[in-house]
């Protein structure tokens, strides 16, 4: 039989490269991209000593252009039916002295290039009846208070764009995962300016850890998955107490405290 594909972007390392050594693992071949051709190749040879075919696909998808070619890998390739949404970039900037560089780059990576491929995705799978998206989202995006507004901001879009696909996906045999990892020790802090290792030891978790609870989240059915989190029914009575918000959101008239 026809092995499935996977198609991870941000693979070249992190948390984007231990997916790939897991789902190969599982099965699936794979689809690397990322900006590094070098770190791609090396874990692509890898993947294939392990038994996996493993193409590469070198794209910077801060570019329109590249972010096109993904797309039309995930709508013209119908082996791909898993789709890792990882690629992303962070910063520890002061929130107000964000620089526009840092802004428009982080916007167009982790939102702009995020949206894109996810929908992409969700094209191509909900014709197909079956597939997997996982969203990279962070725990900023419940906690923004603890990182850069920007990213935060980022995070949490992608959490709601996970929300408001879900209905659409599940309804066509699709499934859909919003991962948000607390710390993890990855290079994403060093490129942001930050050394992870100042951190208290016990609120980082390596990356391996953190992608087996993922995929073991997947595996339970988990729509949102916090790798983190001690308790589960707390994620639970917080989406409760969210819902519970719903039919009263929009109404004709104000509330009555505000008459």
């Amino acid at each position: 039989m026809t092995r499935p594909k996977a198609l991870i972007t941000g693979a070249s390392t992190g948390i984007g490269k231990v997916y790939a050594q897991r789902l190969a693992g599982r099965g699936y071949d794979l689809v690397l991209v990322a900006r590094d051709g070098a770190r791609l190749e090396a874990l692509a040879a890898e993947l294939r000593q392990a038994g996996a075919a493993a193409e590469v696909l070198v794209a910077d998808l801060t570019q329109s252009g590249d972010v096109a070619r993904v797309e039309q890998k995930l709508e013209g390739d119908a082996a791909i039916s898993f789709f890792l949404n990882n690629a992303g970039i962070a910063t520890v900037e002061r929130h107000l002295n964000t620089s526009l560089a840092t802004i428009e780059n982080l916007i167009a990576l982790n939102i702009t290039a995020a949206t894109r491929l996810a929908l992409a995705a969700g094209r191509a799978f909900v014709a197909a009846k079956r597939g997997i998206i996982v969203n990279m989202s962070s725990i900023t995006a419940v906690n923004p208070e603890r990182f850069n507004a920007v990213y935060s901001g980022s995070k949490a879009y992608l959490l709601a764009l996970t929300h408001a696909l879900t209905r659409d996906l599940n309804d066509n045999g699709v499934t859909i995962q919003a991962v948000l990892p607390g710390a993890t020790r990855t290079e994403i802090w060093e490129r942001a300016g930050a050394d992870v290792d100042k951190l208290p030891p016990e609120r980082v978790m390596d990356v391996e850890e953190m992608v087996d609870a993922a995929l073991k989240g997947l595996d339970l059915g988990e729509r949102i998955t916090i790798p983190s989190l001690p308790d589960a029914q707390d994620l639970a009575d917080a989406e409760a107490a969210r819902l519970k918000l719903s039919p009263n959101l929009s109404r004709d008239h104000p509330a009555a405290r505000y008459r």
